[in-house]
Parts: structure tokens; sequence; C-alpha cells
């Protein structure tokens, strides 16, 4: 028996933990993060990897949509950091060889193991992503917008130096004319006609011109006498082989453009290398050293000193950096510079642009590395010009410190409050001036004077304002960081009010002023109303130092109201007196009903008597037409105001429908055209019925009254003739052939009224009740606007009636996770029962 009862419990937990993931409903974007971490905790404790997971879901049944979402999420949730290594290999171990298991605590305290090492390897990470700052002018010959290619489009200078391969254009003008377009041969030798050979090689510009014009002079004589003209330029230029040595980005020989610079060797061997020197590169030319250049001087400087053009086999040569620092913090070029030497500070500074605006200018820390260890030193701005860079440094300016060493302050009731300077010998009666003054709501008795003192600990200071503005009182002497609170008798105070209601047009609450009487606040309040022009002001006041066994909250004073005059207008009012404008009684404006359907003159009617009925309306309309169904008559409770705004918004659609053609909108929206219906045409057809008039606006059941009209005519004045009110309507319809079904029923719709027949009739003329139906709370509403429900059977079916069948609350249907979990329970309560048995 035992054994049959943990057979069960053991096949419930492992079906139970088989069911928690449903294939058909496994949704990854309805799972929370919380939720997909603990399916990979899940898949981990199988023996599956997270590289292994997709595996691991296929063989739950999971789409293979699904299992890519899946991915996709964890790389999500990985780089929010909100997950940890969770389903590592390493988090895994083989057990048996018969299944992938892993023990709660050896995986616990793997968890913990592997998560204390991504904590490790992500601090180690960030201090190397951090890095070394970066090396001034390394960017310089890395950015694509920066080529210094060599402009071929300009005039060759006079100082270039012919070679092979080049070409000479050889232009002779004048009473000679002749144009040439010589190429240098490898002997630097070009041939002219009626001239010969003329050897060029070497030479500049403007050495060949003048060679070439003495040796033309003898054939063209005119030259001597400047008749004739010779102009030597270079057409296309020869290329030049560059070699690039030492901490180079990308050493090695470079074919250039003979009109290259140093600059352009440079880019396109991407610069100096990580330890290259941008201070001292060198230009070699025959084995000695013809140029050297300073890529500071270009940066800082906008100069080219030394940037020459280069010769063919000219040498390029960028020795390792000597000494390098790095300038951190609030300057406004950080960055690891390069020093040479008898180079200071100061310079440093200026390389790195200067201090930012909120570094601190008086002095620089240097942290310093010696032969043993590492020391810090502080560098004062008087020893900027002097101090001398060391190969290592690294200096760091500081931020401002967030404080003031000056500063006081006042608010409260003063024309200027704010931070203000303290000055040498400022005192409160000084800093009041400063501020303008005194405001007329100042709270003279006391002010208040917050002070840190010498051990950090706050002081509280009260004087007299009245006395120290007018010398009686010992003036304060201020210190740093002062603050000065000059209170507002507002502030000291609830804020004094009048509240004024009832019959006037802007009742609310107004801001008490001395003196002000009743008169006063009714002109405020918008002036009387028509209904109070008769009637009587009641003021009530609050009573002080009542007493606690007084019965009596509030002092009341009452003033009438004749012809719109007040009595006693001038009545002074007090702090929080409420002034209520009673009403008249007596009074009434104009109550309107309003009487539709089948009577003889139907339209809005007003009430000339306190005491008229629906009886009376009735007859005032001229009484019933041949047609008129009594039993369906209703009445609409519904409120004047009500009343009106139907009013106005009949008023609005007349006139939306005289303005449109309806018989186009109707076809346009008949087909399907509806968006070129216009929107008064839309509202118009929502009121139109089918013979084309506008309907009667649909009662709301809230505002229904079930009368019987039958019943008032036959005995007019009785229980059943109600007294009108303002905004009720009577409606008188047409006798009505119909029963509408509604709710749930399987064909919703309107059945043709049989004499006699029962509720169930009409029900199967609607296709019966659906399963959802709720049949035992099946009711009837009757055209008169009266509900019956089912007591005791069925209600009775009338002209008009609306039979509504509500729908059952929806029941919750137990899952499969919770038939386990339940079977789960009874096989471990039996296990109990068993057990004490024994």
């Amino acid at each position: 028996m035992r054994k049959l009862l943990l057979l069960v419990i053991t096949v419930s937990y492992l079906v139970q933990a088989q069911a928690q993931v449903n294939a058909n409903s496994f949704k990854v974007d309805d799972l929370t993060d919380a939720q997909v971490e603990q399916y990979v905790k899940r898949a981990a404790t199988m023996g599956y990897s997270e590289a292994q997971l997709p595996e691991f879901a296929r063989a739950q049944g999971i789409s293979s949509a699904e299992v890519k979402k899946l991915q996709d999420r964890l790389q999500k949730i990985k780089s929010k950091g909100s997950s940890s290594s969770f389903g590592s290999k390493e988090a895994t171990a083989e057990v048996g060889g018969k299944g992938r298991q892993v023990s709660g605590l050896v995986q616990a305290k793997s968890s913990r193991f592997f998560n204390d090492q991504d904590s490790l390897q992500h601090r180690q990470d960030s201090i190397l992503a951090l890095g070394k700052p970066k090396v001034f002018g390394a960017d310089l010959f890395k950015n694509n917008a920066t080529t210094f290619e060599p402009n071929l489009r300009l005039a060759t200078p006079p100082s270039y130096i012919i070679g092979p391969d080049d070409e000479i254009l050889l232009d002779i003008t004048g009473n000679n004319e002749a144009s040439y377009r010589l190429q240098v041969s490898p002997e630097g030798n070009i041939k002219v006609d009626y001239v010969g050979v003329i050897n060029v090689a070497g030479l500049s510009v403007a050495s060949a011109k003048s060679k070439i014009s003495q040796r033309l002079s003898t054939v063209y004589s005119a030259i001597r006498s400047g008749a004739t003209k010779v102009d030597v330029n270079i057409g296309n230029i020869r290329s030049i082989n560059v070699t690039l040595t030492g901490a180079v980005t990308k050493p090695g020989t470079y074919t250039l453009p003979s009109l290259a610079t140093v600059f352009n060797a440079l880019y396109a061997s991407g610069g100096p290398a990580e330890n290259g020197s941008y201070r001292t590169i060198q230009v070699i030319r025959n084995n000695r050293v013809i140029s050297t250049i300073d890529v500071y001087d270009f940066l800082v400087n906008g100069m080219q000193k030394g940037n020459i053009r280069l010769q063919d086999q000219d040498i390029i040569h960028i020795p390792v950096y000597a000494n390098r620092v790095s300038f951190e913090g609030e300057v406004k070029r950080p960055a690891s510079f390069e020093i040479v030497s008898g180079e200071s500070l100061q310079d440093l500074l200026n390389y790195a642009g200067g201090f930012a605006e909120n570094g601190f200018t008086a002095k620089v820390k240097v942290f310093q590395k010696t032969d043993r260890e590492r020391k810090i030193t502080d560098v004062y701005a008087d020893q900027f010009a002097n101090y001398e860079p060391k190969n290592g440094d690294n200096f760091v300016a500081e931020e401002l410190l967030a404080r003031y060493e000056n500063r006081v302050s006042i608010l409260g009731a003063v024309f200027r409050p704010g931070a203000y300077g303290l000055e040498p010998g400022m005192t409160l009666r000084t800093l009041l001036e400063k501020a303008q003054g005194l405001r007329e709501d100042a709270f003279m008795d006391r002010g208040l004077i917050n002070r840190l003192a010498t051990d950090n600990t706050l002081q509280l200071i009260n004087f007299n304002v009245r006395d120290i503005i007018s010398g009686a009182a010992t003036d304060v002497p201020l210190r740093r960081e002062d603050k000065i609170v000059i209170s507002s008798i507002f502030d000291l105070r609830d804020e004094y009010k009048i509240t004024v209601q009832g019959q006037v047009r802007l009742p609310g609450d107004f801001p008490f002023a001395s003196k002000a009487t009743l008169a006063d606040v009714i002109q405020q309040a918008g002036g009387l109303t028509e209904e109070a022009k008769n009637a009587r002001v009641e003021i009530a006041r609050r009573i002080r130092n009542r007493g606690a066994q007084d019965s009596i909250s509030a002092a009341t004073i009452l003033v009438n109201i004749r012809e719109g005059k007040l009595e006693s207008p001038y009545i002074e009012l007090k702090p929080y007196d409420v002034v209520s404008i009673l009403g008249d009684a007596s009074f009434r404006e104009q109550r309107q009903v309003k009487v539709e359907g089948e009577v003889m003159y139907p339209g809005i009617y007003t009430i000339n008597r306190e005491d008229e009925r629906i009886s009376d309306i009735i007859a005032r309309a001229g009484g019933l037409t041949t047609y008129a169904y009594t039993e369906g008559a209703s009445l609409r409770r519904t409120g004047a105001s009500k009343l009106r705004k139907e009013a106005e918004k009949e008023r609005k659609l007349n006139a939306e429908l005289q303005d449109v053609d309806l018989d186009e909108e109707f076809e346009a929206i008949e087909n399907g055209s509806v968006k070129n219906a216009t929107k008064a045409s839309k509202q118009a057809l929502s009121k139109v019925s089918q013979s084309g008039n506008v309907e009667t606006v649909v009662a709301e059941p809230s505002d229904l009254v079930g009368i019987e009209l039958h019943k008032i005519l036959e005995k007019p004045n009785g229980k059943n003739d109600l007294f009108l009110m303002d905004g009720d309507i009577v409606y008188v319809p047409k006798e009505i052939q119909t029963v509408r079904v509604m709710g749930e029923v399987l064909n919703p719709n309107n059945v043709v009224y049989q004499k006699g027949k029962s509720l169930s009739y009409y029900v199967n003329q609607a296709g019966g009740f659906t399963t959802e139906a709720l049949k035992k709370k099946v009711f009837v509403q009757y055209a008169n606007g009266a509900v019956k429900g089912r007591a005791g059977g069925y209600p009775e079916i009338k002209p008009g009636s609306e039979i509504v069948v509500p729908k059952r609350a929806p029941r919750e249907r137990m899952s499969a996770q919770s038939w386990i979990g339940l079977g789960t329970g009874v096989a471990s309560l039996a296990a109990i029962i068993v057990s004490l048995l024994r």
C-alpha cells in the first residue's frame, strides 16, 4: 500500500512538472523576464545548458518561432544585466549516465561561484573599457575627413625640382609661335626641335626655364629682344618612392606624387604607431636629417614647420617617444601628451586647452612614479611655468568646490530676496538695505537667522525686526552661509476669506478685506439672482473662545431682502463669515412638460398650476387620437435641464437636415461610401426611421415611470394621476403590434404579437435560449415603462413588450494544472491518513 501511494505521489509530481509548460499556450511575448529566467533555470536542473535551451524547448513541443523569440529575449535580458549566468555549462553535472541532473546544493554553490566570477569579470571589463587616455594627435592621421592629398591643379611651384618622367609644357609665343609637350627621359633630357637635347634633371622649374630660353635664343633671335616669350610649366608630374620607418602604423615604401609633403606620407601610412613620437619626426635625405617635424605645432597653432616637399628615395623616420604624460580632469582636452625636453607644466596645460569652466586653477595634482613606488605632488599655480613634467606623470585638474566663500541669503518678505556677497563688517541691517527693504506684509516682531556653528550644527538666532530697523537693538554681524528669514504675516495665519453661496450669480470664496460689508461681497459675487429679490440673507459667523460645554457652534445674522434691496446692507463682515442668500418659496420659473405621440396637439406645454396632473395636460393637448394606445403610454421624468438639452439638440438637427440632401446621402451610405457622407447626414440618419420621419428619442430605463393612462383617463385626479414636474415627457404611442425579444436568445428580433401567447412562444420564435441564458431572471418591460420579472411564472405579454433574457455569469474552469494540484493534494492527504491508521 505504501509503495502504491508513493508511486501515485511521484507520478503526480512528474506530471505536474511536465504540465507547467503548455506547448500550445506557450507565448514568449506574454512572459515576464522573471518567468523566462525561471524557465532557463528549470532547463538547467534537467541538465540542459543555455546553448542547449532550443533543444530543451523543442522537446516540449514548442514551435520553432517561439524558440527563436526565446533566444532573442534571453539576449535582451543579458544586455540589461537582469540575469546572471543561469544555465551555464559549469552549473550542470553528469550523474549516473541515465539523465542530466544536478542537486540543489551543488547548483546553489555553483550559482554563487559563477555570480562572483561574473561580478569580478565585470569589474575587470569596466577597468579595461575605461582604458588609457587617448594620445593627443592620434586621430589626426586616422580621420577620413583629413587626407592631406596634394593639390595637383595648382600652378607648378618655381622651386619644383624636375626629374625623369616629368612632362614639360613648353610654349613659345610672340613673333614665333610653337608649343611642345616634352617627356623627361631617364637620363634627365628633353629634345626640342631645331635646338636638340637639353638636360633639365635636378633643375628647378625657374632654372630649367632660364636654360631652355638661352638655348632657344640661338634659333629664335626675337627672344633676346623680348618680342618672343618662352613659358615653361610641368604637365603630368612623376611619382616618387618614400620609405617610412620606425614606430609607424604601417611602415614601408609608398609611391606618392612628386608634389607630396611629409604630412601626405604620414597620412598614407596611418601616422605614428601607439609608441611613436609626434614631436621629433625626421626626414632623411642622402643619409642626413634635413627636417624635423613637431606635429603639435600644427595641432595647437596650425603651423606646418618642417613640412617640406618630398623627393624620390626620401626616408621618414618616426622614433619612439621619450616622455609621455597624461592630463585628466577639468581641462578642455584631457589626453595623453608627449613632452620634449625644456617644456613646463604651463606648456602641457596649453596643449590641454587650459582649464575647463569648473576647473580648480589654484593647483594641479600630480601622480608620479618613483624607482620604488608612487607618490602624489601638488603643483601650485605659481609653479606651473617652472615645473618640468617627467615621463609617466599623471596630472589631474580637480573641480571647484560646490560652496561659496562669502555667501549670505535673505528670504521672505523683502523686495529682493536671494543670495548676496558677504562683505567685511556686513551686518543684518546692511543686508536688509541691500534687499531694498521690507515689504508691507513683513512680520516685524520676529526674524530668524539660520547659522552654521563651528561644529557644523545648525544654530537658530531670533531678532526683533522692528528694533533692528529702528536701531533700538544691537545690530547682528553676519557670517558666511547665514540664511535670514523674514516671515510674512500671511504665512503665519490661515488665509482670511469670506464664502458667498446661494442665490447669487457668481458664488464662491472671496479674499477678506477689512471694513467689507454685506453689500460689498454680494456685489463681488455678481449680485442677486431673480429668485432672491424678495428673500433673506443668513450670515454664519465663527464663535471665538467658545466654552467646551456651549452648545451653540456658530452665530447667525438674518437680513431681509425686499424688492432686491437689503434692509441692512452695511453690516461689517469678519473673516470666515459664510453668507448664504436664500431663495423665495413663492418664486417660480416657467416649468415645462412635453407631450408626444397620439394626441391632437403634441408639443411643449407650460405648467400653469401647482396641482396640474397628467389628465389635465392630455386635455390641454386636445385629447387622444383614434389610434392612441393608452396601455403603452409612458412618462419620462428627465428633469428640466435634460428637456432643454433635447429641445436644443432637436433644433440643431432640424437645421442640419435643411442643409443636407438626404437622398444623396442615403445613396452614398447604401453604396458603402460612408466617408463621403457629411457629418450632418450621419447624425440625421441616426434619427430617421424607416418611414423617413424623425424618431422619438428612446427613453433610458432609469427615466421611465410606469403609468396606466387608460385608468388615469377613466378616473382623473385619482392616485394613478400623478402631478406633473418640470421636464416631464408624456408619450402616447400608436398601437404596437410586435414584441421584441433580446438578450441571450439565438436570434434576437421583433415577433408579431399574438394575443394569449406566453413568453415561451416568443422566445421560441427568436430561436430559443442560448447555453449562456439565465432563464430564472427573464423579465418583461412593457411599453409604458413598467417592468415585471418571473415570480411564480412567466409574466403576461402585451403589445410593445420587450422580453430581456440576461446572461449567466461566467464560470471559471479548472485547468489541467489545477486538477493535477488537486490530485496531488488528495494523494498526500491519503498518505497521511494511511500513516495515521498504521
